[in-house]
């Protein structure tokens, strides 16, 4: 980990932009580490959709500089849960422990060391417990940045190995050649990333360029796996390799999760089609 200080933090959250909850955190940040630049990851996951935030994180955390996360889609606040802050060898990540932070802390191969955040000293003092992203996750941050503190200042150490995991439903390649999945994400633009992976459809005898049948519930869409947007004409659905990797049902200049009727979560099914 880059030991120069101050070390930035990147910042994710459900608090979306139509309060101060934010700029608060900025401040809080800005006042224990004035030098320290905040990178506003995202602020629109989905209120208290710890899956979604954590995805998001997933998808972003290599193309992320090493320094610390602050990582707060917290429908639990006040609660018993834990407010924990994690050593990798990446850096630190700092959140709740509801599952949050599991997916990237795998990805980065796993936390060294986990500190539940009581220390009093580190905690702003507030009558309730509704804003811990305020006064528990963002002083925390702010001081493994300006290297004021170290993870074992901020309250005891915990067993890393016990961290809250997330659980992702997994693709199947069925005894038919069909692999089961599910919509993981529908972002802006409408596209839905799967959890299927290219490893998925080769193992079910599908390859790029084919033509597959795709069924969402009831219904069945006959869509090509191309590489672009550009290969199909305007309207026309698609099926490409998306930029985390996975696959994405997609309409060109149009919205994916309108044309194949799904919501996050929803079964989608891809098998060669006839």
């Amino acid at each position: 980990m880059n030991s120069g200080y101050p070390l930035p933090i990147t910042f994710l959250s459900d608090f979306g932009w139509e309060d101060e909850y934010v700029g608060v955190v900025h401040g809080v940040i800005a006042t224990l580490s004035p030098d320290c630049r905040v990178i506003d990851l995202n602020h629109r996951v989905p209120r208290g959709n710890i899956r979604a935030g954590a995805l998001t994180l997933l998808r972003a955390i290599q193309y992320l500089p090493k320094g610390v996360v602050l990582a707060v889609v917290d429908p639990g606040v006040g609660s018993d849960r834990k407010a924990l802050a994690l050593s990798t060898d990446w850096g630190y990540l700092v959140g709740p422990d509801n599952g949050l932070l599991s997916p990237a802390t795998a990805f980065l191969g796993g936390a060294s060391a986990a500190y539940s955040i009581e220390n009093p000293d580190v905690i702003l003092p507030a009558v309730g417990r509704t804003f811990e992203g305020r006064d528990r996750f963002a002083p925390a941050a702010a001081l493994l940045a300006a290297g004021e503190a170290q993870p074992e200042d901020l309250g005891p150490r915990v067993d890393a190995a016990l961290l809250e995991p997330l659980l992702l439903p997994l693709s199947e390649v069925t005894d038919k050649g069909e692999v089961e999945g599910r919509a993981w994400w529908i972002d802006t633009y409408g596209n839905v990333q799967t959890n299927i992976t290219p490893d998925d459809l080769g193992e079910a005898g599908i390859g790029p360029g084919e033509v597959v049948e795709v069924r969402v519930g009831l219904m069945s869409y006959r869509v090509q796996w191309v590489d672009t947007f550009a290969d199909v004409e305007t309207g026309r659905p698609l099926m490409n390799i998306d930029s985390a990797g996975l696959m994405a049902l997609a309409v060109r200049e149009g919205r994916a999760d309108q044309h194949f009727t799904l919501a996050e979560d929803s079964s989608v099914v891809i098998a060669r089609s006839d």
